[in-house]
């Protein structure tokens, strides 16, 4: 990965915006299920607070209303969630990347041709209910449903990690979609809050899996072994868990389609949770909620586009450093990593791509909120 020099960077960046700022053109090319053993951990969100405090601390511009183009053909009266003809799109919401989800939400809807007839299923862990009032006040008519994740349904499975963050129960609720979800939600699009998408959220949508339960794209240029430690290729019950597939390749799980029928069918929850067990007591690997992934899935996923996943952007763990993209057209930028570009930005230390995140956010500091 080349380092980016300052001028050459922001020269690059400043030519990017032009090219990619919704405001600017049109990027093309580029709740729960209710049973006896779910219902401690998939409840309806607690009843409304009398403490409006997040409400208070998070002001966000409302977004423009978007309308169907004409070919979309699509009816919003139709049944509901279950209507076939949306796109469903999962993101987690929290209060430490709320900001990030909604410029998420902002640029899925900026660059779609059928925004009202996309789905958003967003996963909360909070008790307060004005995280939800956030995101309805900034996208009036947006189609959604809040569904909340106790984080005592999967808190005894979380091995400690390389970084506090990682740690965090909602990390883990994309595990689980396949219950939290509607039954009649077959397909869904799982995002991670540290995105922006450029292009018509449609097309991922629409990708085929074949055979395969999730999609994603894969990275096989990465050294594979090094997500396992020495405990784990070492060890005969494990070191073949591999063996069988085609090549096993590196994934990144902040962007996903998931065939939820097959998942269910399939019980791969429990196979997650399987290997979580296993890892609280062997200690087999060192990275969060990617590991367990890669040994259920790895050399089993639908491989797409890499456009789909311009990862990394979010730098190491040097302070300042920056990331360039990788080679390729960009239909998705992602910040994966310690990095994020609303804490570079409001710092005015901003990397050059961090410029490409800017026009989706909705943020309104303090200060402008006063002023109002």
């Amino acid at each position: 990965m080349l380092w980016i020099t300052e001028f050459s960077g922001f020269f690059s960046a400043a030519l990017a915006v032009i090219l990619l700022s919704p405001s600017l053109q049109s990027f093309s090319p580029a709740a729960a299920i209710r049973s006896s053993h779910l219902d401690a951990y998939f409840r309806p969100s607690p009843p409304p607070s009398s403490d409006h405090s997040l409400r208070n601390k998070f002001s966000y511009r409302k977004s423009p209303i978007l309308r169907n183009a004409e070919e979309c053909g699509f009816s919003g009266d139709v049944s509901g969630v279950c209507n076939p003809s949306y796109v469903h799109v999962a993101i987690t919401l929290d209060v430490v990347y709320l900001r990030g989800s909604i410029a998420a939400v902002n640029s899925i809807l900026q660059h779609s041709a059928c925004p009202e007839s996309i789905f958003f299923h967003f996963l909360v862990s909070e008790s307060e209910t004005s995280l939800e009032n956030v995101i309805r006040s900034t996208f009036p008519r947006l189609n959604l449903k809040i569904y909340y994740f106790a984080p005592e349904r999967v808190q005894s499975l979380i091995a400690p990690s390389v970084r506090e963050a990682l740690e965090q129960p909602l990390n883990y609720a994309r595990n689980y979609l396949a219950e939290l979800l509607e039954p009649c939600v077959d397909r869904v699009v799982y995002l991670d809050s540290d995105l922006v998408v450029i292009d018509d959220i449609a097309k991922l949508w629409e990708t085929g899996l074949g055979p395969s339960t999730i999609g994603a794209p894969e990275y096989c240029h990465a050294n594979f072994t090094s997500y396992f430690n020495g405990a784990f290729w070492s060890d005969d019950r494990y070191n073949e868990t591999f063996k069988g597939r085609r090549k096993p390749c590196y994934f990144n799980t902040g962007v996903m389609v998931i065939d939820l029928k097959k998942w269910r069918s399939l019980e791969y929850t429990k196979a997650i949770e399987k290997w979580m067990e296993i890892q609280k007591v062997e200690r087999i690997y060192e990275l969060g909620s990617l590991p367990a992934y890669l040994l259920v899935f790895a050399g089993r996923v639908a491989p797409i586009s890499h456009r789909w996943n311009q990862h990394g952007l979010g730098g190491d763990k040097v302070r300042g450093s920056c990331r360039d993209m990788h080679d390729g057209p960009v239909s998705l930028l992602h910040w994966s990593g310690s990095g994020k570009p609303l804490s570079r930005l409001d710092s005015k230390r901003p990397c050059p791509l961090d410029t490409l995140w800017e026009p989706y956010d909705l943020y309104l500091p303090v200060n402008s909120v006063q002023l109002h």
